[in-house]
């Protein structure tokens, strides 16, 4: 039988979602907390990788077990033996063949840039202080849903098969003293987000101009694009599936 898990963390104390041998990641820590519980190895299965620091309000997981259990006691549990920066939302029964990574088909992040020093978003904001000219970084993000490879905001050296994305909403909104961009596709690169914010930035500051924007994207070259902003201010924030139903 095959269990969805929505979750959240917060990224700051981990080398991102996926094991690695000598660090600490959410899946090695969620995977001992599910087989203590569970009384059964279990290995999980995110629904993609958020790098070192990257926080997600909302993850899918999955796992395959035989022998029934009482979901919300479990929930609970997990809850209470947790560290405090992770959270089980929900854990729900799908079909067998229901895979969180590739039937997801829209993701979205958000990316959060603070424009005053505050003490307490520290490692939930990244702190930027000069003035950008937000109305023509919204007109470059609008751009982007016009192209469909991305491989200059791609890290290089990365394993894919392709670097097409869909792009179905990238803007930015000014709240409460913040700026918070927000983007959604089909699929994302290894620090895609991040690079595009950094080049839009550029933009803002007047260091590039929009047909400058346009030709880095039209380049396939990483080192046309500009700096890739700090992990702390990324947020995975939904991921959606057409027929995953509880």
């Amino acid at each position: 039988m095959r269990y969805f898990i929505k979750l959240a963390y917060n990224g700051t104390h981990y080398h991102g979602w996926q094991y690695q041998p000598n660090a600490s990641s959410v899946q090695e820590t969620m995977n001992k907390a599910f087989s203590v519980i569970l009384n059964s190895e279990i290995n999980l299965m995110g629904a993609g990788r958020t790098d070192t620091g990257v926080h997600a309000k909302e993850m899918y997981a999955h796992f395959d077990l035989e022998t029934p259990f009482d979901i919300p006691n479990v929930i609970h549990k997990l809850n209470s033996f947790l560290p405090k920066d992770i959270v089980i939302y929900d854990i729900f029964r799908v079909a067998d063949e229901a895979h969180t990574r590739f039937d997801a088909t829209k993701r979205t992040y958000e990316y959060h840039i603070n424009t005053f020093k505050d003490a307490f978003l520290q490692e939930q904001s990244w702190y930027f202080h000069q003035k950008l000219n937000l109305d023509l970084m919204n007109e470059a993000a609008k751009s982007l849903l016009n192209h469909t490879d991305f491989q200059s905001f791609s890290k290089v050296n990365t394993d894919v098969n392709t670097f097409d994305c869909s792009i179905f909403e990238a803007y930015w909104k000014q709240e409460n003293g913040k700026l918070i961009f927000t983007i959604s596709a089909n699929r994302f690169l290894r620090n895609m987000v991040r690079s595009i914010v950094g080049t839009l930035i550029n933009i803002g500051l007047h260091k590039i101009t929009l047909d400058d924007f346009e030709s880095i994207i039209e380049s396939k070259n990483r080192d046309k694009a500009g700096f890739s902003v700090p992990a702390h201010g990324l947020y995975l924030t939904k991921i959606e599936y057409d027929n995953i139903t509880k």
